[in-house]
């Protein structure tokens, strides 16, 4: 998994509405200027779940001077589901009110339907396109060859799955055009707390393979990655086989936990990802220091060429039982 079943309470229990499956960050196909950010949460839809939390915030932070501070903050809401509709509102804050998320914030979109078939609502507003939905999961992993040792088959354990999706489309000037930094994090009332960070993702599978303490590393912010985990991420480096200064530099590229993106240059992780990025090969090889390099597993065959690209949702399968299977292996 890129960051799926990590937080809260990895377990079959959890809320999977809480729970952030993968970022993506690229170019509109054919169109350099224009940028497209998706935030997927809920592994496993509809199985888990058929909607968006109501009473959470989902939250695409953008940092742009290189702080890993969030400097703009798109913020997404959704109305309690009834009657099978639901709707999403989403506003974007900047600057210092990025940062608190009782700040003042700007509406780009109010009230957009939310998707639940396989057609895609998009909705249009000043260079902006939304939406937001459940749709085929994009990311592609041999998840129980991971759990296995490392035994890898090629047998993709998300072909079929889906996750509920927001995708917003912006012209570069929106975030920048220089290089900018991006991660998403879930808020939700929790103990008394009007907004708990309870998810936090930036690069993929970060959290999963190279952070042991996940639930502190998803309540705290980016800018304390290399206080707080350094040094297990070290050891863990170490243990796979490198020495100590390289695994010292590799914790630099690997922390603070946010997704670099130039919307000047190509897209091809590390700059930015795109839902065809290999991005499991990548991190397998870093955290194996070279030694498994592929889980032989590739891009889905049902992305589209035109907003929102991912593809339609799957019909319903046995999507609990895979969920129940996944997360009593990582216990075990």
């Amino acid at each position: 998994m890129s960051d799926h079943l990590d937080s809260p309470d990895a377990t079959p229990g959890m809320d999977p509405r809480l729970d952030i499956c993968d970022i993506y960050a690229f170019q509109k196909p054919g169109d350099r200027g224009r940028t497209v950010l998706v935030l997927d949460v809920n592994p496993f839809a509809p199985t888990g779940s058929d909607e968006f939390h109501p009473e959470a915030i989902y939250e695409l932070l953008i940092d742009t001077d290189g702080d890993a501070a969030a400097d703009m903050a798109y913020r997404f809401t959704f109305s309690p589901k009834e009657e099978g509709r639901q709707l999403a509102t989403l506003r974007v804050a900047r600057g210092d009110k990025a940062r608190n998320i009782h700040g003042r914030s700007e509406a780009l979109f109010k009230d957009v339907p939310v998707s639940f078939g396989t057609d895609a609502i998009v909705r249009e507003r000043r260079g902006h396109r939304f939406f937001a939905g459940i749709r085929s999961d994009p990311f592609f992993f041999d998840l129980a060859g991971y759990l296995n040792a490392m035994h890898f088959t090629g047998t993709d354990l998300y072909r079929d799955k889906n996750v509920f999706s927001m995708v917003l489309e912006l012209p570069n000037e929106a975030i920048g055009v220089e290089k900018v930094g991006i991660w998403a994090r879930v808020l939700v009332p929790t103990d008394g707390d009007a907004f708990a960070q309870v998810d936090r993702m930036g690069k993929p599978f970060v959290n999963v393979a190279f952070i042991e303490d996940k639930e502190t590393f998803n309540r705290s912010e980016p800018s304390q990655d290399r206080e707080l985990f350094t040094e297990e991420v070290v050891e863990l480096l170490v243990k796979n086989g490198r020495d100590r200064e390289s695994a010292l530099q590799m914790v630099l590229e690997l922390l603070p936990d946010v997704l670099e993106y130039d919307p000047s240059q190509p897209t091809s992780y590390p700059n930015g990802r795109t839902l065809t990025d290999d991005v499991i090969d990548h991190q397998l090889s870093l955290v194996t220091n070279g030694k498994i390099t592929s889980d032989m597993t590739g891009p889905h065959d049902d992305l589209l060429d035109e907003f929102p690209y991912l593809g339609p949702p799957h019909p319903l399968m046995r999507t609990i039982q895979a969920l129940a299977e996944a997360s009593q292996r990582r216990s075990g």
